[in-house]
């Protein structure tokens, strides 16, 4: 399945905005479940329930995302249109409520991944048997799923296929083709949302980090040096930015795997696009499409081609 922009739709910024505010998103139903995590803070799950017996699939959401988020309405209206099981974990703090624990979610979160994965695997196992279980991530989703993947290999294989959409692969790259020009707009997006959960998180644990520092953020170097990569484990900005970097792992991946990256995404440029990886992954690089946008068909168009476009890899998989 190849991606083919509209031609009423050029560029990959409009490729990237007007998926994401203007095309209207399926309704779907949720059902949620809040989880105790290993170190007693929570995340909510939202589910679609199938069929008995049908395919699971669960979806990592991007930066700042949630089940509300375009591109997951649309996964999850198609997963539920086949009678199939859906699920989509929320990152901590992006579920509608602040999560309890001193650190929020990053690009590299596999261990995050992992107990997540595993739980959802085996509750599903438990009521739909050996039912066949797949994964996806978008955006950082889809970097942290991927990580995951290369760093576990063999470990993973309980996950049938995986496909990573329009990861940031090199954090670096990606970070600094945010911090200029018309991109800010996508800066400033998140910051907006990023800034006050984390003057929330001060009020939770006074001096976790500097609040002067945090505000005087102006793009996400700044503020991935004040709050992500000290919170995490990581150094500074260039240590978590280049460690969390997918394109590291993609040759250590052993399952089936795609990952769809267009090459006129404004979050990473073509030219970054890594080129090696393990026979098992798939690179697919569309010219055209932007940052989870791969809108299709007449005015006003529609999110089925990405949808399809997974669901066609997952039963080519299975």
């Amino acid at each position: 399945m190849k991606y083919q922009s509209p031609r009423w739709l050029p560029g990959g910024h409009l490729q990237t905005i007007y998926p994401a505010l203007w095309i209207p998103r399926p309704e779907v139903s949720f059902r949620r479940e809040r989880w105790v995590t290993p170190d007693d803070d929570f995340i909510d799950i939202d589910f679609v329930d199938g069929k008995p017996g049908q395919p699971m699939v669960v979806l990592f959401h991007g930066l700042e995302g949630s089940s509300d988020s375009h591109y997951a309405r649309a996964l999850m209206a198609a997963i539920q249109a086949r009678g199939w099981s859906g699920a989509i974990p929320h990152f901590r703090g992006c579920s509608g409520e602040l999560n309890q624990a001193p650190r929020f979610y990053h690009s590299g979160d596999a261990q995050e991944i992992d107990w997540i994965l595993r739980r959802i695997q085996s509750q599903h196992q438990k009521q739909h048997g050996d039912a066949v279980f797949f994964a996806a991530g978008v955006s950082l989703g889809g970097n942290a799923l991927l990580r995951w993947l290369g760093e576990s290999q063999h470990q993973a294989e309980f996950v049938k296929a995986a496909c990573a959409i329009s990861a940031p692969l090199d954090l670096a790259q990606g970070g600094a083709s945010l911090s200029s020009g018309f991109n800010m707009l996508y800066t400033r997006m998140f910051l907006k949302t990023l800034k006050p959960k984390c003057l929330q998180k001060l009020n939770q644990f006074p001096g976790l980090f500097d609040r002067n520092r945090l505000l005087e953020a102006k793009n996400l170097y700044e503020f991935d040096n004040v709050v992500t990569a000290p919170l995490h484990g990581y150094l500074d900005t260039d240590d978590y930015w280049n460690r969390a970097s997918a394109r590291h792992v993609l040759p250590d991946i052993t399952l089936p795997t795609l990952v769809l990256n267009a090459q006129n995404d404004p979050f990473l440029p073509g030219q970054y696009l890594p080129q090696k990886a393990a026979p098992s992954v798939i690179l697919d690089y569309p010219k055209h499409g932007g940052h989870v946008g791969f809108a299709a068909g007449n005015v006003p168009g529609s999110l089925h081609w990405l949808p399809e476009k997974i669901l066609h890899f997952f039963d080519k998989a299975s």
